[in-house]
C-alpha cells in the first residue's frame, strides 16, 4: 500500500482504520482486537484513528490493551488521536453541557490521558477535533508547539476545520499543521467546492476523510438510487463491491485523501484495501460525481 507523505516528512498509510466503534464490537477481547490490527497490517494499513471521546472515552483503552499485550506493534503502527470535545458522560460528572475545550490545560491533560490509555510514549498525530468558538489561537498554538517540542506528539493537525480556521491556528504556530480530517464521501461532496480541498492542495496537506461511505447513507434503501446502482455495476466489472468503488473515487483526488474506514467485522476489515484495485478514470469519476450531485456539472 502506498504511503501518504505529511508536510513534516513523516507518512501515514493510504487508508486508515478508524476505531470509533470498537467499544460496540461483539467481542472486545485482546485477542479479537489483535486480530483486527493484524488484518489491517496484512494489507499495509498501519494508521489507526482514535479520539479521546470515542466509545464514551473507552475505545483508546480497549485498543491499548492489545498494544500492551504485544508491545512490538508500536513500531508497526501510527497512532492518530483527537481532543477538545467534552461529552456529557459519567466519566466527566462535572460536565453539564457538551462543549469544546482548547485551553492548554485541557489539551495537555488530554494528551497525557491518551498516552496512558493507549500505552504509548508518543502520539504520532494529534488533531483538534472541532473548531472551538472560544479558542485562544495564540494559547493553543503555543501549547501544540510545546507538545511537539516535548516529544509528547510527533505532529499536529485539525479536524472539521474550515480554511480560515486552519490559517488562524497555523499563524500562531512554529510547527506545520499536517492534515485536516473532514467529512468527505459521495454523499457529502461539499468539500470539493467549499474551499476545503483547494486549501489542502494549496498547503500540500493530505486530507483525512471521515465517514467515507456516508455513515451507511450510501447503502440505505432508497438513499442513493442511481448512484448505488452504478457503484454496484462498476464493482461487478472489477470483482469488487460498491463500497470499494466509492472509496476508489476518493483516492482519485489529487489532494491526497486518506479514507478512515471503520468496522468491527473481521471480514469487512480484510476488504478495506480492495479499493486500491478499482480503476478510476476521469470520466468515471465525473459520472459518479454527477450522480452524487443529482445533476450535470455546469
Amino acid at each position: 500500500m502506498k504511503r501518504m507523505s505529511l508536510p513534516n516528512g513523516r507518512s501515514l498509510s493510504q487508508i486508515a482504520c478508524g476505531v470509533w466503534r470498537l467499544s460496540e464490537a461483539d467481542d472486545t477481547s485482546v485477542s479479537a482486537n489483535l486480530a483486527r490490527i493484524d488484518a489491517c497490517l496484512a494489507q499495509g494499513i498501519s494508521t489507526f484513528d482514535h479520539a479521546d471521546i470515542y466509545g464514551d472515552y473507552r475505545c483508546e483503552a480497549l485498543f491499548g490493551q492489545a498494544i500492551k499485550a504485544r508491545p512490538s506493534l508500536r513500531d508497526q503502527i501510527e497512532i492518530v488521536t483527537k481532543t477538545d470535545i467534552m461529552l456529557l458522560s459519567a466519566q466527566w460528572p462535572q460536565t453539564r453541557v457538551k462543549h469544546y475545550d482548547t485551553t492548554p490545560a485541557h489539551v495537555r491533560a488530554s494528551v497525557e490521558r491518551s498516552l496512558e490509555r493507549i500505552g504509548v510514549d508518543v502520539i504520532d498525530l494529534l488533531l483538534i477535533h472541532r473548531p472551538d468558538p472560544l479558542c485562544d489561537a495564540q494559547a493553543l498554538g503555543s501549547c501544540l508547539d510545546g507538545l511537539i517540542d516535548a516529544g509528547k506528539v510527533r505532529a499536529v493537525g485539525v479536524s472539521n476545520y474550515q480554511p480560515w480556521d486552519v490559517d488562524l491556528l497555523q499563524s500562531r504556530m512554529r510547527h506545520r499543521l499536517q492534515t485536516n480530517q473532514i467529512e468527505l464521501s459521495l454523499v457529502h461532496v461539499e468539500p470539493l467546492t467549499n474551499a476545503q480541498m483547494a486549501h489542502a492542495q494549496t498547503h500540500r496537506m493530505p486530507v483525512m476523510a471521515w465517514s467515507p461511505l456516508g455513515g451507511g447513507r450510501l447503502f440505505a434503501q432508497g438513499g442513493a438510487g442511481r448512484l448505488l446502482e452504478r457503484l454496484e455495476q462498476l464493482g461487478r466489472a472489477c470483482e469488487a463491491d460498491a463500497s470499494a468503488v466509492a472509496v476508489a473515487w476518493l483516492l482519485h483526488h489529487p489532494a491526497g485523501v486518506i479514507p478512515v474506514m471503520g468496522s468491527n467485522r473481521l471480514e469487512r476489515i480484510k476488504a478495506f484495501a480492495q479499493s486500491l484495485q478499482v480503476p478510476m478514470g476521469r470520466q468515471t469519476w465525473f459520472e459518479l460525481y454527477e450522480l452524487a450531485l443529482g445533476r450535470e456539472v455546469p
